[in-house]
C-alpha cells in the first residue's frame, strides 16, 4: 500500500511526524471561561494581564525592625546603631505615620512598611535593650529583606501567555492577582475504538482464543495525563461497515480518532481504507521504521488525526509518546516548548549489551537504578505483546535507527513514563 508520498517502503519517525504535522494546526476544541479552581492543567486561550501590582505595597519577608537604611551603615557588633521603637506593625493593617531618622518600627514576616522605611533588619541582627531602644549589630542596604510592591507583577504586565498549560503555582498566582476566571481551551476529546473479533472486556469470562482489552484502558490513561478527555467507544469486529460507521460518528464528537487493533496488513486490515474513505487528505502514512510499531498508520480526516495502533500494548505506549502525545498538545492549544520532551527524558548508561537492526528506530523498556552515582538503564527485555513488561518499566531507551546497537556502559536517551 503506498503512502501520501506515494513510497511502498516504511518511512522514518521524523519522515512520519514531518508529513502528520504539515497539516497542523488540527481541530480545536471550543473555548470557555472557567473558574481558576477548576483550572489545573488547562491551557489558556487568551493572554492574562495583572489587574493591579502584586503585592500591593511594600512588605518584609524577615521577622525584624523596619529601618531607614542609611541609620544602619557602619553598624557592627562592636559599634552598633541604636534606633528608638516607635510602632508595632500588626499583619493585615496599615501603619500610620512617616518613619523619622533614628526611628524603627517592629515588623513580622509578610508586615506592610511604613512610609520612610525602606528595608528590614532581621530580629537575630539586633539587641533589644528595653522597651524603647534597640541596637542594630549589622547593616542592611535598601530593599534588602523586603519585597517591594510590584515587585512581583506590575498592573498591565502580562502574566501569563496564551497556551500556556496551567500548574498549581500558575493558579496560586492567578489568586493572588484576584483573577477568579479565566479563558482557556477546552480539554481535547479522543475517541479509543478497539477492533478484533478476539477481544473482549476486562469483565468477561476469558475463553480460548480470546484476550481481555488492554489498549483502551492504557490509552485512556495516557490520554488523560496529556491533558486531553478520552471517549472508550467499545469494541467491535474487524468489518469495514462496522468501523467506519464508529469512526465516523466519533468524528462527530471529538477532536481525534485512536484505533486499536487493524493495523498490520492482511484481510482484516480495514483502518487504512476506512480512513481513506471517509475524506482527505486520508492515510499520510502506513507502516514506520520503528520497534515497537512498525504497523502504525497516521492519517487525518478534514482537521481531525486518525491513528491506527499495533495491537501490542507496548508498541501503542511507544507510539503514543511519539505520535499521539505531540498532536494533543497541538489540539489543546498549548505552545509546547522545545524543553518540553527535554523534561521527560534523561541521559543514562545502559547495563548490557543490546543488538538492533540498523534502519529502525528501536524502544526498550528498562528500569532504572543508580550505582556509583550514575544512572543506569536496565533493559526488560520482553514481546511487544508483553504488558508486564511495561509495569516493571521506568521508561524508554531508544537505539537510533542508523545504529548496529548499544554497548554495555554507552549512554543512552531515556524516555520516562
Amino acid at each position: 500500500m503506498k503512502d501520501m508520498l506515494g513510497r511502498e517502503e516504511l518511512i522514518t519517525v521524523e519522515e512520519a511526524l514531518q508529513v502528520l504535522f504539515r497539516y497542523a494546526p488540527f481541530k480545536r476544541p471550543a473555548e470557555l471561561s472557567i473558574p481558576i479552581k477548576n483550572s489545573y492543567g488547562m491551557v489558556l486561550s487568551k493572554d492574562i494581564l495583572a489587574p493591579e501590582d502584586l503585592p500591593a505595597f511594600s512588605r518584609s519577608t524577615m521577622d525584624g525592625f523596619a529601618v531607614r537604611s542609611s541609620d544602619t551603615f557602619g553598624a557592627t557588633e562592636g559599634l552598633p546603631a541604636y534606633l528608638t521603637i516607635v510602632a508595632e506593625i500588626l499583619m493585615g493593617e496599615k501603619p500610620e505615620g512617616v518613619l523619622q531618622k533614628g526611628e524603627c518600627a517592629k515588623i513580622a514576616t509578610g508586615g506592610m512598611l511604613l512610609e520612610g522605611a525602606d528595608a528590614a533588619v532581621m530580629l537575630e541582627h539586633t539587641q533589644q535593650l528595653d522597651g524603647k531602644m534597640i541596637e542594630i549589630l549589622k547593616p542592611v542596604s535598601p530593599g534588602e529583606n523586603v519585597i517591594q510592591a510590584g515587585e512581583d507583577a506590575r498592573k498591565d504586565e502580562r502574566v501569563l501567555k496564551s497556551g500556556h498549560r496551567l500548574r498549581p503555582q500558575d493558579v496560586g498566582a492567578l489568586a493572588g492577582l484576584g483573577i477568579t476566571d479565566i479563558w482557556t481551551y477546552e480539554k481535547p476529546k479522543v475517541s479509543i475504538i478497539s477492533t478484533g473479533d478476539e477481544i473482549i472486556a476486562p469483565d468477561e469470562p476469558l475463553q480460548p482464543g480470546k484476550v481481555r482489552d488492554i489498549n483502551s484502558y492504557t490509552l485512556a490513561g495516557l490520554i488523560s495525563g496529556a491533558g486531553g478527555i478520552a471517549l472508550k467507544k467499545g469494541i467491535f469486529s474487524d468489518q469495514y461497515g462496522i468501523i467506519r460507521d464508529v469512526v465516523e460518528h466519533s468524528l462527530q464528537d471529538s477532536e481525534m480518532v485512536l484505533i486499536t487493533g487493524g493495523s498490520s496488513v492482511g484481510t482484516k486490515d480495514v483502518t487504512a481504507k476506512v480512513i481513506n474513505d471517509l475524506g482527505r487528505p486520508g492515510v499520510l502514512f502506513h507502516g514506520v521504521s520503528l520497534k515497537p510499531g512498525k504497523p502504525m498508520i497516521g492519517g487525518v480526516i478534514g482537521t481531525a488525526p486518525v491513528f491506527g495502533l499495533p495491537w501490542h500494548p507496548a508498541a501503542v505506549h511507544v507510539c503514543f509518546e511519539i505520535f499521539i502525545r505531540p498532536a494533543l498538545a497541538i489540539q489543546s492549544g498549548a505552545a509546547e516548548s522545545q524543553f518540553d520532551k527535554k523534561k521527560r527524558t534523561i541521559q543514562a548508561r545502559i547495563a548490557r549489551n543490546i543488538s538492533s537492526s540498523p534502519g529502525r528506530e528501536e524502544h526498550i523498556g528498562v528500569s532504572l537504578e543508580k550505582r556509583n552515582g550514575e544512572i543506569w538503564a536496565v533493559p526488560l527485555l520482553g514481546k511487544s505483546g508483553l504488558i508486564t513488561t511495561l509495569t516493571r518499566a521506568d521508561g524508554t531507551a531508544v537505539i537510533p535507527m542508523r545504529k548496529f546497537g548499544v554497548q554495555e556502559g554507552d549512554i543512552v536517551e531515556v524516555t520516562i513514563f
